[in-house]
């Protein structure tokens, strides 16, 4: 069933343009306050931001919406998406809403909801709430209007969650940590969690504007990070994006560890303690083969989930696992967690480097990746239904002929398509990618 509004991170779009205005927002909020306005106790809903521009306009519609159907609001300001999971727990919330998104630029925005339980939406439940946001509306009596307050230690509070999720007998005394924060969400929480364990910090992207986050920063953009630990001369650099559900962590030369390489440090040290579930770990159809053989060697499995961190979470949930994730930073540790969380990931993997006195260098590299190649290519129209692109597409999933893996999905985010090849011939895979995007492009 296709939706008019959810994508396959709650709603995004450019700010001031359907759907993503003051207009629906507000209906949003209505149509979602609707669908948990359920039993007798007073209903109230946490909202929380990063740090763009609209961020303001969007808190206030959402606002005028749940308090227009009789819910109370909870606004907590510039918060990480994971944080305002974690309060919607704690402060026994019937709903959440993150306005953020994500690792776009500051003209996007975006609503993410989460439920009484900290878990994001089901399809279901998202797609309720399209079908009351295109019809009538019923508002609360004028004595049943719900109100709106800020609280103000919700960056404590989460803090301390985070805090908490790192081993007792540990601290960080003595490593120096660059923190790129992307200018958004964390660039308070963050700086703040390591420094109370005791590193010594360097915080880059913490002077948001409403303008800049992301913007040439982050984890998407980590050069600024390589540079950062390069010339403080740090032993390992963290990069948040803006509502910091993800990381990417350069080590002391200047290299970057992906997500791959990440999940694999946490599997198998969760995995040696004792504590894994599932035999192993969910990643996506993206995820390198060199994981899959790491695991694969030490007596673990892979399974693969649709492209997005709701999916791999699903796969989790069925199969028992409490660690999943995707290549681009995405990690989800349900002992912990409801959703990916990139403050409490980097204190893993912190809590692997001082245990095991190793440079980041040489702990966060498990595996030698599989040659792989990813390019996105905008369009317009169906590409994909085009016999020219099939058939480029089919020619260069014989041309790999097994020894490698095409796969070619649409962004459910933005209007892209994402090509990906994978296999041990380099030359071969740039080649298929290539040809395949050419392909796109000449629609």
């Amino acid at each position: 069933m296709s939706r008019r509004y959810f994508g396959t991170d709650g709603i995004r779009g450019l700010t001031n343009t359907a759907p993503m205005t003051a207009a629906i927002a507000m209906k949003v909020g209505q149509a979602a306050g609707k669908r948990f306005l359920r039993g007798a106790h007073k209903h109230r809903v946490v909202i929380g931001k990063d740090t763009r521009l609209s961020g303001y306009m969007m808190e206030s519609a959402l606002t005028a919406g749940f308090t227009s159907v009789g819910m109370d609001v909870i606004q907590v300001g510039p918060m990480p998406t994971p944080a305002v999971a974690m309060l919607t727990r704690s402060l026994r919330a019937d709903l959440g809403v993150m306005i953020s998104a994500s690792h776009n630029p500051y003209h996007d925005n975006g609503i993410k909801l989460f439920g009484p339980d900290g878990y994001k939406l089901s399809d279901s439940d998202e797609a309720e709430i399209e079908a009351m946001i295109e019809g009538d509306m019923t508002l609360a009596e004028p004595q049943a209007i719900g109100r709106a307050r800020r609280i103000d230690d919700a960056q404590g509070r989460y803090i301390h969650f985070a805090k908490a999720t790192f081993p007792d007998h540990l601290r960080l005394d003595g490593l120096k940590i660059v923190i790129d924060c992307a200018h958004g969400a964390a660039y308070k929480v963050a700086p703040e969690a390591l420094w109370e364990l005791g590193a010594e910090v360097v915080p880059i992207g913490v002077a948001p504007n409403g303008f800049n986050i992301n913007d040439g920063i982050g984890s998407t953009h980590p050069k600024a990070l390589q540079l950062a630990v390069l010339e403080s001369g740090a032993d390992i650099g963290i990069a948040l994006d803006g509502d910091a559900d993800r990381l990417i962590v350069v080590d002391e030369r200047g290299q970057i560890v992906d997500g791959d390489q990440i999940m694999g440090l946490i599997t198998l040290r969760a995995a040696e303690a004792g504590t894994l579930k599932g035999g192993g770990l969910v990643a996506t159809v993206m995820s390198n083969l060199g994981l899959e053989r790491l695991l694969h060697a030490n007596g673990l499995g892979l399974h693969r989930a649709g492209v997005g961190d709701r999916y791999v979470l699903e796969a989790m949930k069925a199969g028992g696992y409490n660690v999943g994730g995707e290549q681009s930073g995405h990690l989800i540790l349900a002992d912990h967690s409801t959703t990916g969380d990139g403050l409490v990931a980097s204190l893993q993997v912190l809590a692997a480097l001082v245990a095991t006195a190793k440079p980041a260098s040489e702990l966060l590299r498990l595996f030698e990746p599989v040659p792989q190649l990813l390019k996105s290519v905008r369009y317009t129209g169906a590409p994909l239904d085009t016999d020219k692109v099939k058939a480029v597409i089919a020619d260069g999933e014989a041309r790999l002929n097994g020894h490698g893996r095409l796969l070619i999905r649409k962004s459910g985010t933005e209007p892209v398509i994402r090509v990906m090849a994978e296999g041990d011939d380099r030359l071969l895979v740039k080649a298929v990618v290539d040809e395949i995007c050419a392909a796109v492009v000449a629609v």
